[in-house]
């Protein structure tokens, strides 16, 4: 089985971009609109769980960084 390349929040951005051009085009099928609409959601998806896990990495950085000036 092929292994799946991991896709980056840039590249996810890049698709989300891409996906909203295409359907602010008047020659976009019904047919394809539901097929962006769940891939956008994905793409959403993965993009909020990333942003939420590097929030939190920073923060543990940041607080480690913090607590080692205190000292």
């Amino acid at each position: 089985m092929a292994e799946k390349k991991k896709q980056t929040y840039s590249q996810a951005i890049a698709e989300l971009e891409e996906i909203s051009e295409k359907l602010q085009h008047d020659d976009c099928e019904i047919d394809e609109l539901k097929n962006y609409t769940s891939r956008s959601l994905e793409l959403l998806r993965f993009c909020k769980k990333k942003l939420y896990e590097t929030d939190e990495e920073l923060k543990k950085m940041l607080d480690e960084i913090e607590s080692q000036n205190i000292n």
